[in-house]
């Protein structure tokens, strides 16, 4: 991933946002920001970028945490759906308020493998490569952790599609019977 680079003041996490990860900048811990074809630099660390992202969006992390939490039991390193309705889900490599975590976008992720010294290379859906580290059993694992999550939330807007299809088929059903009852 070389690319040219763009100094950002706000970043919003999109459809073509892949990671987000921390850079080392003095003393300070700055994002550095791979899009699908962009890369961008902002002075916001991952977590805090990942926070905004969920509040853009309609929603706190706290509130995307817990909501994790209550579909999939998951407590730790728990996958993020910034925004269900965009299919946007991101997954961290360690605990969150590490200042080595990266977030990465489950939708973008195209294969991996083993890399050297307990890390894993992440091949992406634009052809570009990523090591991360995190062992690969680690990083299956959160991968199938935000399957799972994604899983549930499409599950329960289908539900409550159908649910409201059905309602809205009685509702038509029933004004219809009525509907000759009444004399013009």
């Amino acid at each position: 991933m070389d690319q040219t680079h763009h100094l950002v003041d706000k970043y919003e996490i999109n459809s073509s946002t892949m990671t987000v990860m921390p850079l080392s900048y003095g003393s300070k811990v700055y994002s550095k920001i791979f899009e699908f074809e962009a890369e961008f630099i902002s002075p916001f660390k991952p977590l805090e970028i990942i926070k905004e992202s969920c509040g853009f969006f309609g929603s706190s992390f706290e509130g995307r945490k817990e909501g994790t939490r209550k579909l999939t039991g998951v407590t730790h390193k728990v996958p993020i759906a910034i925004s269900p309705s965009n299919f946007i889900y991101f997954f961290p490599t360690s605990s969150p308020e590490n200042m080595d975590c990266i977030w990465i976008a489950y939708h973008h992720i195209f294969d991996y493998k083993k890399g050297e010294q307990n890390s894993t290379i992440i091949k992406f859906k634009n052809n570009q490569f990523l090591q991360v580290p995190i062992s690969t059993s680690s990083f299956q694992n959160q991968l199938v952790r935000t399957v799972m999550l994604k899983s549930k939330l499409t599950q329960h807007i289908d539900e409550t599609n159908q649910h409201s299809n059905f309602k809205n088929y009685l509702r038509i059903s029933t004004s219809a019977e009525k509907s000759n009852q009444y004399k013009l």
